[in-house]
């Protein structure tokens, strides 16, 4: 048995360790990774991001950090909330020095197992370390520089550290912030909806909304043509007519989109308007809803498809879709039944310094 001596000795220890242990490392141990969840029983080892916990925890504290802004207020998290499954509950985000953008901040979770790599609702980035960049150099969203962001980083003492920890020896460089933040969103997994486990076996785990809403939603109205996969996106770009002014009655004027979507990054006549299909895992938790934030709710967002503008170009599936006003509440109750768990967190503790 231990002396009262020996207990004495070894707690003194144990403290002396505790304080010399930062409080930010403290307050946000690396872990093990969490087992997916049903609906996404992905492998780890698929993401495109290598991974390590060191990595995600690094991540993590970059991802909620304001610092990363010009003025220190904005961080990934002020448009990308957590509690509303990483979007945000407002038609366009806001950024510092409170700019108001042209998009909504779509959701983040399930996107680094996406069908393909285009990321932002026009598809600019071709990987989820590069999304990461855009923002912290958008002057109206974080408003700064990469070498800003590297400078302040490699400033602070508990970042430097944790940076050697996970990348060995070398400088701070945006590609491995970029890279840290990609690591911690591909985490953000959502699955063990109602749905998932109704697929399961659980056949009472849908009401009969929800599964009149699920038929609706796989067969004449044509939902899943675009929103296919386990993440219910097939990461492509489609025209669903939204922003669309049409021309008025008589005018020889052309109509217009109020935002050009993927045309303005590929000059191609054919994707005017076009936007990126977005997932729809955990969708009732981000409303509003499209790139504009112009359907209030879930219904509205339904109605979208019910009530379809004559613009150019529609999709196929917009265009050939069977759907009628008393489709709405049932295809809207099944998109509910897709809020699963998983993805879930909070802001760190605290942060290095």
């Amino acid at each position: 048995m231990l002396t009262r001596l020996a207990l004495l000795v070894l707690a003194a220890l144990a403290s002396t360790a505790s304080a010399a242990t930062p409080p930010w490392e403290r307050d946000n141990p690396a872990i093990p990774f969490a087992k997916p969840p049903l609906g996404m029983e992905v492998d780890w080892s698929e993401s495109k991001v290598r991974l390590t916990p060191e990595k995600v925890r690094l991540g993590r504290w970059l991802f909620y950090d304001p610092r990363l802004s010009a003025d220190g207020t904005v961080s990934c998290a002020s448009c990308h909330r957590p509690e509303h499954a990483f979007s945000e509950p407002t038609p366009t985000s806001t950024g510092i020095r409170g700019q108001k953008g042209a998009r909504k901040a779509p959701s983040i979770v399930n996107v680094a197992f996406a069908t393909l790599d285009h990321y932002f609702w026009d598809g600019r980035a071709s990987s989820l370390a590069e999304q990461a960049k855009g923002p912290i150099a958008n002057p109206v969203e974080m408003g700064t520089t990469h070498a800003a962001v590297v400078a302040t980083l490699t400033g602070i003492a508990g970042y430097r550290a944790a940076f050697a920890a996970v990348y060995g020896d070398g400088p701070i460089d945006i590609d491995r912030v970029a890279d840290a933040i990609a690591a911690y969103e591909t985490t953000r997994l959502s699955g063990g909806s109602a749905y998932d486990r109704w697929v399961a076996g659980d056949q009472g785990a849908l009401s009969e909304k929800a599964l009149a809403g699920r038929e609706i939603f796989f067969g004449r109205g044509q939902c899943s043509e675009c929103h296919s996969g386990r993440n219910f996106s097939d990461g492509r770009f489609h025209v669903v007519g939204v922003g669309w002014t049409a021309p008025p009655e008589g005018s020889a004027a052309p109509g217009s989109f109020a935002d050009p979507g993927r045309f303005a990054v590929t000059k191609d006549p054919a994707d005017l308007g076009a936007f990126k299909t977005p997932g729809l895992r955990d969708v009732s938790k981000h409303a509003p809803y499209m790139h504009d934030g112009s359907a209030r709710n879930l219904e509205d967002a339904v109605r979208v498809y019910v009530h379809r503008p004559d613009a150019p170009n529609l999709a196929r599936q917009v265009a050939g879709a069977d759907l009628n006003c008393n489709d709405v509440a049932p295809v809207a109750a099944f998109l509910r039944a897709l809020d699963g768990t998983g993805y879930e967190d909070q802001p760190p503790a605290s942060f290095p310094r």
